[in-house]
């Protein structure tokens, strides 16, 4: 199996993958496009968060970052008036950083660097990232300052998405190539799915890196995603602010379709040229939702605990027919 993750939401429906397919072999592309350079780190906050989760080392409260951290080194650093002060850098947090950022200095590639990484947190999957070149999300927003371009995590954190985005860019994607394996992993696969991972920053970054969409079109397995969107509300995050800088309702309906369908259904009109679902799985309080050319069926899709999870999980491999 092959998913495409993105951060908290997509870490936690892959720990209900680890439940329900034990012994299967599953490979994980990891969005890279959160990624940002602080203190001369590399931060790669959605890798890092699918490798805590499945290793063990999550803080289960947060969501993100490590269990018992601290944050002291924040601190100090606020003393000395030093920023940014709206970004978590955890000291336990701190080593994986300070590793990545030499790894990658001496010359080894992202994707090196994460399978060194999780060599130590034994995640249970293959986790790669979705590119080893350096791409970028920016948001363009106006306010007092005027119309610039800030980094996703500054408008994410910062400004709690609280400034409409005018436009959301994957800055470096077109010059980008999928890392090693990625491909293939996509090729080969007997069922890909998209987890319940933000659209637009999480699966659209991923998707932003050329060769990937067509990939995920040309394999063979069938390919099914989960919506992040319950009753016209986001499950966890600003996924509203992200969907309306892109011009789409936040319903799942509406996110099933910007996805689109890969074929052309029975009475359903022509494929979209980019569609990438063969089967879309929503929440019950969505049931009726329609996608043409996709398969959609109904199904609770919070993620209250492992059981629960795991259900979802199993539900997505149905409608795949797997």
């Amino acid at each position: 199996m092959t998913a495409l993750a993105g951060g908290i939401g997509g870490a936690r429906f892959l720990r209900g993958v680890q439940a329900a397919l034990a012994d299967a072999d599953v490979t994980v592309v990891g969005n890279t496009g959160d990624d940002i350079i602080l203190h001369r780190l590399n931060i790669s906050p959605d890798l890092d968060t699918v490798m805590y989760t499945l290793g063990g080392g999550i803080s289960a409260e947060r969501g993100w970052g490590r269990e018992d951290e601290t944050f002291t080194v924040r601190a100090e650093l606020a003393e000395y008036g030093v920023g940014p002060a709206w970004f978590g850098l955890g000291d336990r947090d701190l080593a994986t950083h300070l590793v990545r950022t030499q790894m990658l200095a001496a010359g080894f590639s992202l994707s090196d660097v994460t399978a060194a990484l999780c060599q130590r947190w034994r995640p249970g999957i293959r986790l790669i990232p979705m590119s080893d070149d350096r791409v970028e999300t920016h948001v363009v927003i106006s306010d007092e300052a005027g119309r610039r371009a800030i980094h996703f995590q500054e408008w994410w954190l910062r400004l709690r998405a609280e400034v409409p985005a005018e436009a959301i860019v994957s800055v470096g994607a077109a010059d980008a190539k999928p890392a090693p394996g990625v491909l293939d992993a996509l090729a080969e696969a007997d069922v890909v799915l998209l987890p319940p991972s933000n659209p637009v920053v999480s699966i659209g970054s991923i998707l932003s890196v050329p060769g990937i969409r067509d990939a995920l079109r040309e394999t063979a397995a069938p390919v099914v995603g989960v919506s992040p969107i319950i009753g016209g509300s986001p499950v966890r995050g600003m996924a509203d602010a992200c969907l309306r800088a892109i011009g789409v309702e936040t319903s799942a309906e509406a996110v099933g379709r910007h996805y689109g369908a890969r074929r052309a259904g029975e009475g359903a009109p022509p494929a979209r040229a980019d569609g990438l679902l063969d089967g879309w799985l929503v929440d019950t309080v969505d049931a009726g939702v329609t996608v043409p050319g996709v398969r959609v069926t109904a199904h609770p899709l919070l993620m209250s605990d492992l059981d629960a999870t795991v259900a979802i999980v199993r539900a997505a491999l149905e409608l795949a027919g797997v």
